[in-house]
């Protein structure tokens, strides 16, 4: 496996195709992305932070409502980035499915990988180094509506499918396309891709704790708004 430069992520891939159905109605009529929280879009807030810590060539994919995605974001220029598009159905793809679809565009080399609607201050500079194995995540501790978890963490940096401290996957990782090998467009979930490769001792991870949220109800959303202020 190539190390060194060649290893380094330089683009990234923000994942903004789906319906966002446990926010409805709000997204029966905007795009999960779009809806709004402390004066920008969820999005904008991702795209934001990328483009700081050096991402500026951006991959996303858009499905549900896509076009009002698309006309909103256009090239990414507003957030200093350039966007592609990668377009799905309405009935968007599941997560591996959706990268996988977007991998022509993505190329060879390691990426990032986002989700649009996770709030962090995360630096995303700090992925800007090789990659070992086939991902690397970042993990935050368990909030109430995952306490299970879903990985563990190593002592040695590596992330386990069962053994080692509990994360939640905080929807912000490295991938190398090689972990997708085999893996069509489509209804893929990503999760068990990177449960085999864990269990192979090729997933390496990070505790993050500083800010984050999943915002994926409307009860989180308003959540993120009130601590933000201007919605």
């Amino acid at each position: 496996m190539e190390t060194g430069a060649r290893r380094v992520p330089r683009s990234a891939m923000v994942l903004a195709a789906g319906r966002g159905e446990r926010l409805r109605p709000l997204t029966d009529r905007v795009p999960k992305p779009l809806l709004a929280a402390g004066g920008r879009p969820l999005v904008g807030h991702v795209l934001a932070r990328l483009a700081a810590g050096g991402f500026r060539e951006v991959v996303m994919n858009a499905g549900w409502l896509g076009a009002r995605l698309t006309e909103a974001l256009g090239d990414g220029s507003a957030w200093g980035v350039r966007i592609r598009w990668s377009r799905e159905p309405e009935r968007a793809y599941d997560t591996a499915g959706g990268i996988a679809a977007a991998l022509p565009l993505l190329g060879c080399a390691p990426f990032v990988v986002a989700n649009a609607d996770v709030w962090s201050d995360y630096p995303f500079g700090r992925l800007r180094r090789p990659l070992r194995g086939l991902a690397h995540l970042v993990l935050v501790d368990s909030p109430p509506h995952n306490a299970r978890g879903d990985f563990g963490l190593l002592a040695d940096g590596r992330v386990h499918p069962a053994q080692g401290r509990r994360l939640t996957y905080a929807g912000i990782a490295v991938l190398d396309p090689l972990l997708l090998a085999g893996c069509g467009a489509g209804r893929t979930p990503l999760a068990p891709l990177l449960r085999r490769a864990a269990a192979r001792g090729l997933v390496t991870g990070e505790r993050w704790r500083g800010e984050w949220m999943d915002v994926g109800t409307p009860g989180r959303l308003a959540a993120l708004r009130a601590r933000l202020g201007a919605a």
